[in-house]
């Protein structure tokens, strides 16, 4: 099982930025995590961030070779219907995670493009929303494909 985890803009600087909001784990140190999560479930994972919506595209785009997507589109998911088409245009299961509660912030970022196409949203556990998130995404890829092999 392959899923890939993207990250958008300003992940890269968790640990500095706004540690009560964001904790005080470097982007570096959670992508050992993710790591270390994937590999408890035999799972490999590909951990990608980047600034640029542009990237973030061409990663989903390029993700034909997993089985599923976890993503953390940053402010990105209040804003980008081109990520949003991007994620139903290659068809894999979406997990959407966030750090903080977004249902508790501003107003403006109770509203995410990815949520309604997303099997699941994962909000406001800090760096275990991203555990939790590869434990959801690996048991709806095991009920998937044991409902394909039993078909």
């Amino acid at each position: 099982m392959k899923i890939l985890v993207i990250n958008g803009p300003n992940l890269n600087m968790l640990g500095r930025r706004e540690p009560p909001i964001y904790g005080s784990v470097a982007y570096d140190q959670l992508a050992a995590l993710i790591q270390e999560w994937s590999g408890a479930l035999a799972v490999s994972a590909t951990v990608f961030q980047s600034n640029s919506e542009g990237q973030i595209i061409d990663a989903i785009q390029g993700a034909g070779q997993y089985d599923g997507i976890i993503i953390n589109a940053g402010g990105y998911t209040h804003t980008s219907v081109a990520i949003r088409d991007a994620l139903l245009s290659v068809g894999l299961p979406v997990v959407e995670v966030h750090l903080s509660n977004i249902f508790s912030r501003e107003e403006f970022r109770k509203t995410s493009f990815i949520s309604d196409i997303a099997v699941g949203v994962i909000t406001g556990f800090g760096t275990e929303s991203y555990h939790l998130g590869l434990i959801a995404l690996y048991e709806h890829l095991k009920k998937k494909k044991h409902a394909e092999d039993k078909n």
